[in-house]
């Protein structure tokens, strides 16, 4: 088969998998070449196949376990929502549940001839989206706060700051707990 292929989505964990291979004769990767390309250990690995967030994408005659592509993707996806974004394995489990069903939900309404399955096919897709947002949305909201506290704390230290400098109290952007000093150094009483 000559041409390029059009990217496919990514695999449904559910689905099931080849014994041998993935069938479209891409490279197989076993999980220590899966660790290194991922930067995540080999436990974590094993430890995400555990919680259901992973299937590997198939296993080797002796029972190796062996990664495409996709699975790559998805562990960097996960890995990224952990470390950069803070989401905890239940709420990366949680979205990914919704974005295979939403992979899953696409095949179906392309599939559906009826009028009222597509529409319930839709409305649990918006209902999906809807949690994904709620989950996106407490952790910004949990994002800003930290945000808000930290400036806080770099405005008190400013104002330290602008205390052992003998500038007199200094008032950043925002208020502060910092302590009035009084008049500063040289200053008539």
């Amino acid at each position: 088969m000559s041409g390029s292929a059009s990217p496919s989505p990514p695999r449904d964990p559910a689905e099931p998998r080849p014994p041998d291979g993935n069938g479209d004769g891409a490279r197989l990767l076993r999980i220590q070449e899966v660790a290194t390309a991922t930067g995540l250990t080999p436990r974590s690995i094993r430890y995400y196949e555990e919680m259901g967030l992973l299937r590997p994408a198939a296993r080797s005659r002796g029972d190796y376990r062996l990664y495409d592509a996709s699975d790559l993707e998805r562990l960097r996806f996960i890995r990224d929502l952990r470390d950069d974004a803070g989401f905890s394995l239940a709420e990366i489990g949680r979205l990914l549940e919704d974005e295979d069903a939403r992979i899953r939900d696409r095949e179906r309404f392309a599939a559906a001839g009826d009028t009222a399955e597509k529409r319930a096919i839709v409305r649990d897709l918006v209902a999906r989206a809807d949690r994904q947002v709620v989950i996106l949305e407490a952790k910004a909201g949990r994002l800003r706060a930290m945000i808000d506290a930290a400036r806080a704390r770099r405005g008190h230290l400013l104002a330290h700051l602008a205390e052992l400098e003998g500038a007199g109290p200094a008032h950043p952007a925002g208020p502060t707990d910092a302590p009035d000093p009084g008049p500063g150094p040289g200053a008539e009483a």
